[in-house]
C-alpha cells in the first residue's frame, strides 16, 4: 500500500496504463492469430489482403509504446514473409 498520496495517484494511473496495454496487446495478439491462421490454411488471395491490416495493428501497437520499434519490425518482417513464401 502506497505511503503517500502521489503514490497512490500514481498506482492507480499505473493500474490504468496496465489495463490499456492490455488492450491493445490483445488486439494485436489476436489480429496476428487470425492471419497466420489463414496463412496455415494456404490461402495466399485471403492472407494478401489481411496483411495490411494485420501490420497496421501491429504498427498501432508500436505507436502506443506496447512493443519496441525493433520487435514490431521484427513481427511485420516474419508476417510479411509467411506471405511471400505461400505458393
Amino acid at each position: 500500500m502506497a505511503n503517500h498520496k502521489s503514490a497512490a495517484k500514481k498506482a492507480a494511473h499505473d493500474a490504468e496504463a496496465r489495463l490499456r496495454n492490455r488492450a491493445n496487446r490483445s488486439a494485436m495478439k489476436s489480429a496476428v492469430k487470425k492471419f497466420l491462421a489463414v496463412v496455415a490454411s494456404g490461402n495466399k488471395a485471403e492472407a494478401t489482403t489481411l496483411l495490411p491490416g494485420t501490420l497496421g495493428v501491429v504498427d498501432k501497437a508500436c505507436r502506443k509504446g506496447v512493443l519496441h520499434k525493433n520487435a514490431a519490425n521484427r513481427a511485420k518482417s516474419r508476417l510479411t514473409l509467411k506471405v511471400n513464401a505461400l505458393a
